[in-house]
């Protein structure tokens, strides 16, 4: 064997030392889990530093074509290792109190999902993104059901499972109809033998199906509010953020390198996908009171927002989707910090908890008014700049329908987004929840969150640096 394949893999290698690494002190632990955790995230971001700094920042490839990376794909991977250790430092006090027990499992389970991650981006051919995509979904299914002791828990695992199982069946039946027509399974080979014949675009739509369903796209989506509200908080925001945003990118690199040739097809089908998406998440998101049910959707709407930058399919479609992601990391992250951090103090989640928590937690509800005005897209905060940079991309491509439609559907997400801030800073409560300290690992995720939220919007070399080194159609 080349081990020279292995060079190019700098994220890959030093994830799996960080794995091994964290395994070994689990093991070495003695009982004392806050000193591991202490190692683990301090380990992770050393990682996540590191990743800025990867040896290779240039287009390669390894494995005969299998991996592929360039500036765009570690650029990627770095924001999941943001997003991922933002959600270490919200779960900090969830592993010390409720999962104790069990936190060195969280934290290799999480690593072990990114890894599958990593190779979905840099997949250069439809058997490494499998494997990929199922190294990425078998832990997380682990994951969603980490509190085993309770029902819903139980139940959101079963749900997510089965759906999993059976969105990875449809795929992969989708893939094998796809190697039988085109002759490989390497991207840019199968790219040649496909010619859009009939049995061609129906292993397309199965394919494709099966990668909705991990993003969350409707009709694929039905099993997301059950999940999100079952699985513990940490476990929700990474489904809501890390997983989404890989999958989201994969699907974009695979559409380029794959069905570029005939975008008729697969255009018309996510044109509906995403208006249905918007609509229905929006929709739906009104009538939810738990605030993880009320995300979920969120997220379900977000991801069709999202869609925006991978229906336009060009560099700039690339670029604004990347951005997107990585603005959307830090505002929604910021919001499942907030719930996370009043739901270890006091076990509380639905909007009506939140009635006067102004005037007994300031602090969090400021923090938690940015989000939401960020999510829905109000200027002068980060979000408003990630929407117009994506209605900017579709515009360009002639969908201005489309782009309309997605501003009407704004103004919906601004009503739901308001009943939040409403409830915090104008209802009142006459028992509302008392004045507490976050933990300092919360406050440093929820300030990191903060001045992202404020300030990346106005910091315009990341968007031009994202730009220049994007690809598409």
């Amino acid at each position: 064997m080349d081990y020279s394949n292995f060079l190019i893999m700098n994220h890959e290698l030093s994830l799996i030392v960080v794995l091994i690494l964290t395994l070994l002190a689990d093991l070495t632990a003695c009982g004392n889990k806050k000193c591991f955790q202490y190692f683990a995230i301090g380990l992770f971001t050393l990682h996540t530093f590191l990743g800025f700094f990867a040896w290779n920042i240039g287009e390669a490839e390894s494995f005969g074509g299998m991996f592929v990376t360039s500036e765009i794909h570690c650029f990627m991977k770095n924001i999941l290792n943001i997003g991922t250790l933002l959600i270490f430092l919200f779960g900090f006090e969830w592993n010390k109190e409720a999962n104790k027990k069990s936190c060195g499992e969280f934290y290799f389970l999480t690593l072990a999902t990114l890894f599958g991650m990593y190779l979905m981006i840099s997949a250069g051919d439809f058997l490494l993104f499998y494997i990929g995509l199922e190294t990425a979904s078998i832990p997380m299914a682990t994951l969603v059901a980490f509190n085993k002791k309770e029902n819903e828990s139980a139940e959101a695992a079963a749900k997510y499972i089965l759906t999993a199982a059976f969105s990875s069946g449809v795929m992969l039946f989708g893939i094998s109809l796809i190697y039988g027509t085109c002759g490989s399974l390497y991207f840019n080979e199968a790219m040649i033998g496909f010619n859009a014949s009939p049995l061609q675009i129906m292993a397309a739509i199965f394919f494709l199906a099966g990668l909705c369903f991990k993003i969350s796209l409707v009709p694929f989506h039905l099993w997301t509010a059950d999940t999100y509200q079952g699985a513990p908080t940490a476990v929700t925001a990474y489904l809501s953020v890390i997983s989404k945003g890989a999958a989201a990118f994969a699907l974009m690199s695979i559409l380029i390198k794959v069905f570029a040739n005939y975008p008729e097809f697969w255009k018309e089908f996510f044109w509906w996908v995403i208006v249905i998406t918007i609509t229905v998440g929006n929709l739906f998101a009104i009538r939810q009171k738990n605030l993880k049910r009320f995300l979920a959707f969120s997220s379900i709407s977000q991801a069709g927002y999202l869609m925006l930058g991978v229906y336009a399919g060009t560099p700039q479609g690339m670029a604004s989707m990347v951005f997107y992601l990585f603005i959307y990391l830090f505002t929604n992250l910021a919001a499942f910090g907030v719930i996370s951090s009043i739901e270890n103090k006091t076990g509380k989640l639905t909007m009506d908890d939140y009635n006067g928590l102004y005037d007994t937690n300031p602090k969090l509800a400021f923090v938690m008014m940015l989000a939401m005005f960020s999510l829905g897209g109000i200027p002068v905060f980060a979000g408003f700049f990630s929407k117009f940079f994506i209605f900017a991309a579709a515009v360009n491509v002639g969908e201005v329908l489309l782009v309309f439609i997605a501003l009407l559907n704004t103004i919906i997400s601004l009503y739901y987004y308001l009943l939040v801030v409403k409830a915090m800073f104008i209802k009142k409560s006459d028992a509302p929840i008392a004045y507490f300290k976050s933990d300092c690992m919360t406050r440093v995720g929820l300030l990191i969150c903060t001045v992202c939220i404020i300030a990346l919007g106005f910091f315009s070399p990341i968007y031009e640096y994202i730009n220049g080194i994007s690809f598409g159609m």
